[in-house]
């Protein structure tokens, strides 16, 4: 039995409130946070890649296992409402992120436009420029780099 969205729930409750089924209807479908990270230990700074990880979809920006993804991918983590506020390489136009810092969703979001294909035709998915964790091998991971940002 599936259960039925709160009307603008993204706008009356915390993350914290939400059910399952609004949680992931947050998801705005970029596919960014499923890029792979490299975290520098020394300088404190994380290299965000245009390398998904092998279960993402590049073109649909979906995972391709959501429900077995932990058995596939033990190091794919879990977002939850604290590590929203802790994941600060969220992009801004995350929809958790945005929720969490009180900011509306934006236009193009699929719980406003009703148009999942929409995240894709405003450029913010990793559609056409993510490539996948199988077709690079890991010793040329760093000629992927598209972002480095401080984590202190």
């Amino acid at each position: 039995m599936e259960t039925a969205l709160r009307e603008r729930f993204w706008e009356r409750y915390s993350l914290e409130e939400l059910t399952q089924p609004e949680w992931e209807a947050l998801c705005d479908g970029c596919g960014q946070c499923c890029l792979l990270k490299l975290h520098d230990d020394e300088t404190q700074e994380l290299a965000i890649l245009n390398v998904a990880c092998k279960l993402l979809d590049t073109h649909s920006c979906q995972c391709s296992d959501y429900e077995n993804r932990f058995d596939s991918v033990p190091d794919c983590t879990q977002l939850t409402p604290a590590l929203v506020k802790e994941f600060t390489w969220l992009p801004h136009t995350c929809g958790y992120r945005r929720v969490a810092e009180g900011r509306k969703l934006a236009g193009w979001h699929p719980l406003l436009s009703n148009d999942a294909e929409r995240v894709h035709r405003k450029g913010v998915s990793v559609r056409g420029f993510a490539v996948s964790q199988d077709e690079v091998p890991e010793k040329y991971l760093e000629e992927h780099i598209i972002a480095v940002i401080p984590m202190t």
